[in-house]
């Protein structure tokens, strides 16, 4: 009996009398808005962990439809279908060439974040709603340099938006799917110019097995390897980093 009474022992101190004035400064309390003397409200650190969790929980969507990741992986796929390798690179590694080569591009855009917004947050000398705000703004410059003004308009259309006198005044909950149907057509157009080199020798070398009777033999088997020589020789994986780069106004 005594080991029960002992597990009972916290319930009894945390509901005694004596225990609130310890409880009145933990637990839920803290999960409230407080307002400062000149009337600027801003979270308690328990809300703002909170929403900080919530975000972690959002960082891979995040990444993957706010950056230059979508326009590289899909680049990155419709090579490796182009070359004719089914898996090889592996997916592993073009998701990891495609996430540095993200953080790469995307360098002065986490530069601006972390002066405007992280480090001042850090310093305690904005609140943490003006850190959310001066976070947003590089992001949304950088998400409108890339997004065509017909996607934008589409969208904006569809959510019933006004005509604005600038850009910059559209919502992110406009601005980030118009990006993304951007970065898609745009992933595309660049995959299409890749495509094209390698379906060319594909036709050429179908067309000569074809001359020569060989029509049980792949195309694909003899073509591999002229594939493979050319995109070596002339410098493939550079060319298509460079353009990747060059395509989000790097390097111009």
């Amino acid at each position: 009996m005594m080991r029960y009474w002992l597990l009972l022992l916290p319930l009894f101190l945390l509901f005694s009398p004596d225990s609130g004035a310890v409880t009145a400064t933990s637990g839920i309390p803290a999960l409230k808005v407080v307002t400062g003397p000149d009337g600027q409200q801003e979270y308690t650190v328990t809300l703002q962990v909170l929403g900080i969790m919530t975000i972690l929980s959002f960082l891979p969507a995040m990444l993957i439809m706010m950056t230059s990741f979508t326009r590289i992986i899909v680049v990155l796929a419709i090579l490796r279908q182009a070359i004719g390798l089914q898996q090889s690179p592996s997916n592993q590694v073009l998701i990891g060439l495609s996430m540095f080569l993200t953080f790469f591009i995307m360098s002065p855009v986490f530069k601006d974040v972390n002066d405007q917004a992280l480090q001042p947050y850090l310093n305690d000398e904005i609140k943490s709603l003006q850190a959310f705000e001066r976070a947003k703004a590089p992001m949304k410059a950088f998400m409108l340099s890339q997004t065509r003004v017909k996607d934008l308009s589409t969208f904006a259309e569809i959510a019933g938006l006004e005509p604005m006198d600038t850009y910059d005044e559209t919502p992110m909950t406009v601005v980030i799917p118009a990006f993304i149907t951007s970065e898609l057509k745009t992933a595309f157009q660049i995959g299409f110019m890749f495509f094209i080199p390698f379906l060319i020798i594909d036709l050429v070398v179908a067309s000569i097995l074809m001359a020569m009777g060989m029509m049980m033999l792949s195309p694909m088997i003899v073509s591999l390897p002229f594939k493979l020589m050319l995109f070596v020789l002339v410098d493939g994986w550079g060319l298509v980093m460079g353009t990747l780069a060059t395509s989000f106004g790097l390097g111009t």
